[in-house]
């Protein structure tokens, strides 16, 4: 895991726009390797390592 990939993120799925090994989570900053990238936000274009994050990034839209 040493290239951080750009992604556009999709309804069903997401285009690569330059090349890497992962995203980092929008929530926790973890690094996600791209084949195990699951959860992302179309709206906010935002990966989530899991769903604790996702819980956590609508809780936060909630709010505001």
């Amino acid at each position: 895991m040493n290239k951080k990939a750009k992604l556009i993120y999709k309804h069903n799925n997401f285009e690569i726009i330059e090349n890497g090994d992962y995203v980092e989570c929008a929530i926790s900053k973890k690094k996600i390797l791209l084949k195990d990238l699951n959860y992302w936000n179309v709206d906010s274009q935002e990966a989530y390592f899991s769903p604790v994050e996702v819980k956590i990034s609508l809780e936060r839209i909630k709010k505001n």
